[in-house]
């Protein structure tokens, strides 16, 4: 049964408005003063609360406010119950947490008319309620879900390696999933895969297709590629997945090969920023290198051509590459960082002294980012051939 609190220190208003909201089925508790008011609130809970603006010790505005700060109680539909008709007093009663008036004397028809219209909305309110706390549960347990694909995406990802070339990575998904992977691992003792793609989009929506490309490049089963011959190899993923058949998915990326025997490295690019190159013999003296050939994304455009080219690498280069999203993140002017400033910050790293490690990197990344979370996924390999 329905509760309805009625707070009012006069025995005859009380009488009457108890008579009457019992006729109507609801069960009704009666409180004399503003304190006994709000302990009878807290015990029993009512959907409704009538109260008389005029009382002694403490008044109906006072209760109100009480009322409408404690978390518990705050749902309940509070009616002031008063003589006055003034806009300010109104105005006042709303501003304190009112949800209607109710004037003296009190016609019986108004009352029930509003006891009915306020007790819809506190009904309507406690659905919204447990609707909330489902979706909230929901919620919950699907962050669980993606949390733990995420764990299972980034377990596939390569491990660091140190020896003659020393390889270190960071991935960092704007979601609990994203559309970035890469790999790197010996096709034979001579010859080093390099990659990094990134499917459009954020979510489970990219994470998907991002890690069956990972599967298709890892286990070489991509049929008709050549794994040493990078333009092939855009070429034939390019045939592979076409957007039209992929929900409207395209993705970037940058392919390397690497000879270990004439210090030289093949790429071909998609659409992915440039890998960047940074040699020389003393760090005032660093030689800089973008490496990207011309071609549109994979899945964009069938037959699409892709090239391949080459560089040498000098002994004691770093090789860095990555996604867009390491450096499209906006400032705190609200201009978007650029690729070459961060560039001039990887440069930054190089000629200091053990700073060009990925952590120090991606903190001063951050220091532009002013430590927000990044928008986009964020991937970034480095390559020190020693």
């Amino acid at each position: 049964m329905i509760q309805i609190l009625i707070i009012d220190d006069d025995p005859v208003m009380q009488v009457i408005l108890k008579k009457k909201l019992q006729e109507q089925g609801y069960e009704v508790i009666l409180a004399r003063s503003g304190i006994e008011g709000i302990d009878l609130a807290e015990k029993h809970q009512p959907a409704l609360i009538i109260c008389d603006w005029q009382m002694q010790e403490m008044d109906g505005l006072e209760v109100c406010r009480r009322i409408k700060a404690d978390r518990t109680l705050s749902q309940s539909f509070f009616i002031l119950l008063t003589a006055r008709s003034d806009v300010e007093d109104r105005i006042q009663g709303l501003d304190t947490g009112a949800d209607d008036f109710l004037s003296k004397p009190v016609e019986i028809s108004e009352l029930k008319a509003r006891v009915r219209a306020g007790l819809r909305l506190y009904q309507s309110n406690q659905k919204l309620q447990v609707l909330a706390q489902d979706l909230q549960l929901q919620k919950q347990a699907l962050e669980s879900e993606l949390a733990e694909a995420a764990e299972y995406v980034r377990s596939l990802l390569p491990k660091p390696i140190t020896g003659k070339i020393n390889i270190d990575s960071r991935f960092l998904p704007s979601r609990h999933l994203g559309g970035d992977c890469f790999d790197y691992y010996w096709l034979d003792p001579d010859y080093l895969l390099i990659y990094l793609l990134d499917v459009s989009g954020h979510g489970l929506s990219s994470a998907l297709p991002s890690v069956t490309m990972f599967n298709l490049l890892r286990s070489q089963s991509l049929s008709g590629a050549n794994f040493y011959q990078p333009d092939q190899v855009l070429r034939v993923l390019n045939e592979f997945f076409q957007m039209d058949n992929q929900n409207n998915q395209y993705f970037t990326i940058w392919y390397g090969v690497y000879n270990r025997q004439k210090r030289s490295l093949s790429y071909s690019s998609a659409g992915h920023p440039p890998a960047i190159l940074l040699s020389s013999a003393a760090p005032e003296t660093l030689k800089v290198q973008k490496l990207k050939t011309r071609g549109t994304p994979i899945g964009m455009m069938p037959n699409s051509k892709y090239s391949t080219e080459s560089c040498e690498i000098e002994a004691g280069s770093t090789l860095y590459v990555f996604s867009d999203g390491i450096y499209e993140i906006r400032k705190q002017d609200g201009t978007v960082w650029t690729l070459d400033e961060f560039i001039d910050q990887l440069i930054q790293c190089a000629q200091l002294a053990n700073s060009n490690d990925l952590d120090h990197v991606l903190q001063q990344v951050q220091l532009v980012n002013h430590h927000a979370p990044f928008e986009d996924d964020c991937s970034l390999l480095r390559f020190v051939f020693n």
